[in-house]
């Protein structure tokens, strides 16, 4: 029988040859000055097997981030720059600074405080007088010693401050020094991989900027934290200077002068559109009273049946039982009818979210162009706090349910159409060209092929649509909004943590609850596929 053995020859990393004429050429091309020092630092540094670095670079100790900004090491730059300024803010503080210099005020004016009670004792004609302006005296005297010991032993810390300055500085040069070279090398292993996106060389511009940005913070920061009368500039914006500059001395400031202008023109575009705002509302109101009558409307009985039976199909037996016995909870408390309430505002808020936003994400998930203008929106609509565009809700569409459903939709509606235009992003461009072949139309790749296997993608995106509505609660009871935020708001204001803590677990099971026949149904969805 023949021996089908086979040998396996293992090569070690050693015994791997490597062109060293054509590896020194291209760090020659990567350093461009000084290529030579690079090429035998990065070849020490392939060739060393120990921890510490073998290699030392005498220029990035010297000039310390200015070396990195001139080869373009912009992270090293910034880390280093906040590093040395620590430590040259300490030896300011021990060469020239006055740690103690408060302290000898506060010691002074204690003082000048007991002199003017000896003297008041001494002029007294009272022995009772005499007797409680001596004691004051005596007991400031005493505190004014006690400060002064203080401040004699802050400024006896100055040697100290600036001998730990003068360490760390030491310990960041070094560091930079034996690192300096290692860093270097990843940034020529990055170059040979991406050259495009990696810079190279010694940049002159790269110079200029390293050496404008340390002149530009680090004296600054240095004498704000070195000197004790520093200049006001340095605390505070120069705000009415600025305003005078563009308004004249008697014009008031930038703020009020911006503030009033908005405020003009919001009252204006209100007026103007008062029948469009009153039409937006109206419609938010029809979708929020059926709703109201669907939930509250109904005997509560069927309600909570409806729900149950809906939580069983949707997720299975036991968010069923999670949810029967928060709404036995909600019952118990009082909060039935409120909590309705709340469920008919996030309802009316998901439905419109869903209505706008998944036709939207489905046009910007076919159209870059259209997603690109939008994505600045979206991200307003998102980053922006609910509190500041309650103020421009209230100037166009008043207070009450609609309005905070309004703001209510401003926050929850990105999440539905980014990830709806995500889904669509992601159909594969074999599938719909297999469609396309096969005769399928615009309108029926979009029905049968896009929107089917975006649908997981786009119902994730009505689950965070959902979530974020709740989270709405109780910031649009502020202008007026019901249900269980305002039960939140009225427990803030009166400081009543105990049924502020009932309401707060009603709006916890209620979200609860949403949230678990949600995702139950989105499992069971995809257990089918």
């Amino acid at each position: 029988m023949a021996d089908t053995t086979t040998e396996t020859t293992v090569i070690a990393a050693s015994d791997i040859e490597v062109d060293r004429e054509a590896l020194d050429a291209s760090i020659h091309e990567f350093a461009e000055v000084n290529g030579a020092y690079y090429a035998n630092a990065f070849h020490k540094i392939h060739d060393t097997t120990t921890v510490l670095p073998s290699t030392f670079n005498l220029w990035a100790a010297v000039l310390g981030p200015i070396w990195a900004a001139s080869r373009a090491i912009w992270g090293m730059f910034w880390a280093f720059l906040i590093l040395e300024i620590i430590a040259w803010v300490q030896i300011g503080r021990g060469a020239w600074g006055n740690p103690g210099a408060e302290l000898f005020e506060r010691a002074e004016r204690q003082l000048e405080r007991a002199a003017e009670l000896a003297q008041r004792a001494a002029d007294a004609t009272e022995q009772s007088d005499v007797e409680r302006f001596t004691t004051l005296s005596e007991n400031i005297g005493k505190a004014a010693q006690n400060t002064l010991d203080q401040a004699n032993a802050a400024q006896a810390e100055s040697t100290g401050i600036l001998l730990t300055g003068l360490v760390v500085l030491a310990v960041l040069k070094l560091f930079q020094g034996l690192y300096a070279n290692q860093v270097y090398e990843k940034q020529f292993s990055h170059w040979r991989i991406d050259p495009e996106k990696t810079e190279n060389g010694r940049k002159t511009s790269n110079i200029v900027l390293g050496v404008v940005l340390t002149a530009a913070i680090a004296p600054l920061i240095i004498y704000k934290f070195t000197v004790n009368n520093s200049l006001s500039i340095l605390d505070d914006f120069p705000e009415d200077w600025v305003s005078s500059l563009f308004l004249g001395a008697e014009g008031g400031s930038l703020f009020s002068a911006i503030a009033s202008w908005m405020e003009a023109r919001i009252d204006a575009a209100a007026a103007a559109g008062g029948d469009l705002f009153d039409g937006i509302v109206a419609g938010v109101r029809s979708v929020l009273d059926a709703l109201t009558i669907a939930l509250i409307g109904s005997p509560w009985p069927v309600v909570m049946l409806v729900i149950i039976v809906t939580a069983w199909r949707a997720a299975g037996p036991r968010v069923a039982i999670f949810t029967a016995a928060s709404l036995v909870y909600i019952a118990f408390l009082g909060y039935w009818s409120i909590a309705m309430e709340t469920v008919a505002l996030v309802g009316a808020a998901v439905i419109l979210c869903v209505v706008i936003g998944i036709p939207l994400g489905i046009w910007f998930g076919k159209s870059r162009r259209a997603y690109n203008f939008a994505e600045p929106v979206l991200d307003l609509m998102q980053t922006l706090p609910a509190f500041v565009y309650l103020i421009p809700i209230i100037a166009f569409f008043g207070t009450g349910n609609p309005p905070g459903i309004l703001a209510t939709i401003i926050f929850g509606m990105p999440p539905v159409i980014r990830l709806t235009a995500l889904g669509m992003r992601g159909v594969p461009e074999s599938i719909k060209e297999a469609a396309v072949a096969f005769g399928a139309s615009r309108w029926q790749l979009l029905k049968d092929v896009e929107v089917p296997l975006a649908l997981p993608s786009i119902m994730t995106g009505v689950n965070q649509t959902i979530l974020m509505c709740l989270s709405m609660v109780v910031i649009i009871s502020l202008i007026g909004g019901g249900g269980l935020g305002k039960e939140i708001l009225e427990a803030l204001q009166y400081a009543a943590k105990g049924p502020g803590l009932l309401g707060g677990f009603a709006i916890l099971f209620v979200a609860m609850v949403i949230d678990r026949i949600v995702q139950g149904a989105f499992r069971r969805e995809d257990e089918k596929i």
